[in-house]
């Protein structure tokens, strides 16, 4: 984990996670949308709250594994369709599933840009987490940096989402997003070293939430 990141990396690490990359992640709330409906959101405390538990004990959480253990077999394409194949089965709702799904996709289009045998090895129905931990790790990208970028902007996609859903201003947002810095940082270590035994998950409410977005009128956001 001591690996250094050089520049050319890094800059290409931005521009994967970057919000203007093509692959349409702001369409997406990961069921954060109903949780605003329901009024299991209300501030930033509860955000952060609820941003802290996915990353500890739910989706964000299996998403941190399924990253690592892409980025470990980035050379075997029958282990990363074995992967993928899991990510998928592991979307606990037909929009978490869309969602993981379409981001993988668009993900591996438009990281073609940089090309790189590995785009062959992955499947073409491959999870989100699975694309950008394989696409890391043929770029040299240390599996603990790339971790952090992916999980920061996954939490700063639900940050934006909960200001334009009026949980929270810009302000507040921001400082949630330094509030959950360390909390990254502690995860991105942790599930670099963990294996997919340590799968799994309690965040009941958020799996909850999520199914219940598939059934709402009104709505901003695809999940």
């Amino acid at each position: 984990m001591s690996q250094a990141l050089d520049t050319q990396a890094l800059l290409r690490l931005m521009a994967w996670l970057s919000p203007a990359f093509p692959i349409g992640g702001f369409a997406y709330s990961g069921g954060l949308e109903r949780a605003v409906f329901d009024g299991l959101l209300k501030d930033a405390a509860g955000l952060e709250e609820w941003i802290s538990t996915l990353v500890r004990h739910g989706s964000l959480w299996n998403d941190a594994l399924l990253f690592s253990e892409a980025w470990r077999q980035v050379e075997n394409g029958a282990e990363l369709r074995e992967v993928a194949e899991l990510g998928l089965a592991l979307a606990g709702s037909a929009e978490r599933f869309m969602e993981t799904l379409s981001l993988g996709k668009a993900f591996i289009v438009a990281a073609s840009a940089w090309p790189d045998p590995v785009l062959e090895r992955l499947p073409r129905e491959v999870p989100f987490p699975v694309a950008v931990g394989a696409v890391s790790a043929a770029h040299g990208i240390p599996t603990d940096k790339a971790l952090a970028a992916y999980l920061h902007a996954t939490v700063s996609q639900s940050v934006s989402a909960a200001i334009r859903l009026g949980v929270c201003g810009q302000s507040e947002g921001v400082k949630v997003l330094a509030s959950l810095e360390g909390l990254l940082g502690e995860i991105s270590q942790r599930a670099a070293q963990a294996t997919l035994d340590d799968l799994g998950g309690a965040a009941v409410q958020a799996e909850i939430a999520s199914l219940r977005h598939e059934t709402q009128n009104s709505r901003l956001f695809r999940s």
